[in-house]
């Protein structure tokens, strides 16, 4: 039989198909998402559940005018397929090929790179209103959002204000009980109870009919069945809590029931003012063991072996262990040592590798859901308790929370210590999930100290320093395998503000802020070989900074290359050159990043140091004698010679 999804160049080829057909193009679709899964890791079950809906969707609207935000983005892949995308569909995640989450760049059909959840309400408002304004009032805007995102704050202030102006958008609640991890709290408990039985939603739905059957005489009796109609919502609780936010709400129905989703949507499209859609799908469908397993085949290992039905008889076997084991094990260890000890994070316990603290210290771990902003506040709360609680979060997350960082935790100087996980480039992920500016806004705040291991050797002592500093703490760490750098000499414990010689050189020094100190440790190697002796310093502060170690490294030597994952602008180089040119020394110092070839998950110090030899070189030719002060020389003399490798270009 001949393949359909490959004749699918854009939606309306959607509408050619019959049912029968259509049926077959959602398993086609599902056997595509696996052979995916046999070449790299990607997002699996969250696509495999949307592929009704997502077809559903298309044959109702024409999103090449009207408007589709899906939210959270990594549930997109059957979107790209059936949007002109199956013929590049094998390079998602790869350098590149398509991104895992939505790209405008790729298709008109992707509106915003959605890779943060609790956005899509706020923006498909926002796409309504100003089609509205310019005289498409035509179009459609529709939002799909999940339950994981749905406690996000952001939501609930798009839902107020849509409600309030009584705007024409509808809102799709996929409720598939999960986010990464299952989903948490009181608003997660109020869905369950619209998860009823068969026998309730036929009683319902038969109690619907009659009343809409009744013949309605004069606006006193609309009035009257309208109350009526309030108070039974009211009685079967589902959907009164949208009701009151000025929403009209349907369902909940059958996720996976393509031909009832497509007359309800047919149906909806009809309707004025605000409307939510509530559907049931089942995260993992078409794959039994994602389907028992969600959490696990979220994005799991790259399958190995796949047998018939789709069964994944073994997984390829993973890597070594990362800086988020390391870290992982540290803060269980920390909360066996300290009862005060607590762990927050917002709805990546999986990501995080905290599964073993949940269930050791289930009294004093707490996950949030997707909520920052609530996350940061909450532990400001224990903080000022007594509690010493530590927010585990990804660096590209944590941003969402940045004033509570602020106000509650950096104003009030309490010790809430802050552990940022993918710190740096992400890889795959792409640009939704870059950590890299943590740093400059870490920098910002009045009381943090903000640091980075240089290798796992600094990883438990950094924490533990943390741990019992009396002021606000952040830790960045990336996602990357471990490392351990050699050193002459036994580690220099962790003290405030205080950097680690590694060694010293009289021809150049490197200063790495984070992991990528090995990197500097190999290429001092390959210089030395070249006859370059290079220096390299473990930086661990970025505030406060080691201005005496820095300083002086820059006093002595011809150049100085500073080396991090983040941006070149407020990062660490800046850090250093803010130091060197109060001090009069700026102009031998050089910064640069993680190299190119670590965006596609490898490294090549290598390359990095033949770069940093030339530059070296062509700096020591024209440099001032090495410890010659340049504190008296003119600020227009002053130049400050760049060394970005790769990083700057790319952000």
């Amino acid at each position: 039989m001949t393949k359909l999804l490959p004749q699918i160049k854009s939606p309306a080829d959607l509408q050619t198909l019959s049912d029968e057909q259509l049926q077959n193009l959602t398993q086609e679709i599902r056997d595509e998402l696996v052979r995916v899964m046999t070449a790299r890791p990607a997002h699996f079950a969250s696509n495999l559940g949307v592929v009704e809906l997502c077809l559903a969707l298309h044959l109702t609207y024409d999103f090449s005018k009207d408007r589709l935000i899906w939210d959270t983005g990594h549930q997109v892949y059957p979107h790209k397929l059936v949007t002109g995308r199956y013929d590049q569909f094998h390079t998602i995640r790869t350098r590149g090929g398509l991104m895992g989450f939505p790209h405008p760049g790729e298709s008109p059909y992707d509106l915003f790179m959605t890779g943060h959840a609790g956005c899509s309400v706020s923006t498909a408002s926002g796409l309504k209103a100003g089609d509205d304004l310019l005289g498409h009032t035509e179009n459609q805007s529709v939002a799909v959002i999940g339950d994981g995102a749905l406690p996000s704050g952001i939501v609930f202030e798009a839902l107020n204000n849509i409600g309030g102006m009584g705007q024409n958008v509808l809102v799709i609640l996929n409720d598939n009980k999960m986010s990464i991890c299952p989903r948490t709290g009181g608003l997660a408990d109020y869905l369950d109870t619209c998860r009823m039985t068969g026998f309730y939603q036929g009683g319902k739905r038969r109690l619907n009919q009659m009343l809409n059957a009744i013949p309605v005489v004069g606006s006193m009796a609309q009035s009257a069945l309208e109350h009526c109609r309030d108070g039974l919502k009211a009685f079967f609780k589902d959907g009164m809590l949208f009701e009151e936010l000025g929403f009209r709400y349907f369902g909940p129905i059958d996720g996976h029931d393509l031909p009832g989703m497509r007359r309800m949507l047919a149906n909806l499209k009809t309707q004025k003012g605000p409307l939510l859609l509530h559907v049931f799908t089942n995260k993992g469908h078409g794959v039994a063991q994602a389907a028992e397993d969600p959490v696990t085949y979220h994005t799991p290992p790259v399958f190995e072996e796949v047998g018939p039905n789709r069964h994944v008889v073994a997984f390829r076997k993973g890597g070594a262990k990362g800086y988020t084991d390391s870290i992982s094990f540290a803060l269980h260890e920390a909360m066996q040592n300290d009862p005060k000890v607590a762990v927050i994070t917002a709805a990546m316990c999986q990501g995080n590798k905290l599964e073993k603290v949940r269930e050791d210290f289930p009294d004093r771990f707490f996950d949030v859901g997707i909520c920052e902003s609530h996350a940061v506040a909450f532990a400001a709360g224990m903080a000022k308790s007594g509690m010493r609680p530590v927010v585990d979060i990804y660096s590209t997350f944590l941003q969402r929370s940045f004033d509570q960082i602020f106000q509650e935790v950096c104003l009030q100087n309490l010790p809430v210590v802050f552990t940022m996980d993918r710190a740096g480039l992400t890889g795959p992920d792409g640009p939704t999930h870059h950590g890299v500016f943590d740093i400059p806004y870490m920098r910002l705040f009045p009381n943090m100290v903000s640091m980075a291991p240089g290798d796992e050797t600094d990883v438990a002592p950094m924490l533990n320093f943390a741990l019992k500093h009396n002021t606000p703490t952040s830790l960045r760490y990336p996602k990357t395998s471990l490392e351990k750098v050699e050193r002459t000499n036994p580690p220099t414990p962790i003290e405030l503000g205080k950097a680690e010689v590694i060694s010293t050189g009289e021809d150049g020094c490197f200063i790495a802020f984070g992991t990528l100190l090995s990197n500097c440790v190999a290429a001092a190697k390959k210089l030395k070989a070249e006859g370059l002796n290079v220096g390299v310093i473990n930086a661990r502060f970025v505030k406060p900074l080691d201005k005496d170690t820095i300083l002086k490294a820059i006093e002595g030597s011809p150049v100085v290359v500073t080396v991090e994952e983040g941006t070149i602008e407020g990062g660490f180089g800046s850090a250093v050159l803010e130091a060197a040119n109060a001090a009069g020394g700026a102009e031998r110092t050089a910064r640069g990043g993680r190299s190119e070839r670590r965006q596609a998950g490898g490294r090549d110090p290598s390359a990095s140091c033949r770069r940093s030899a030339r530059r070296v070189t062509k700096i020591r030719a024209r440099a001032p004698a090495s410890g010659r002060k340049t504190a008296q020389a003119p600020p227009a003399s002053r130049k400050k010679t760049s060394l970005a490798l790769g990083l700057g270009s790319v952000l």
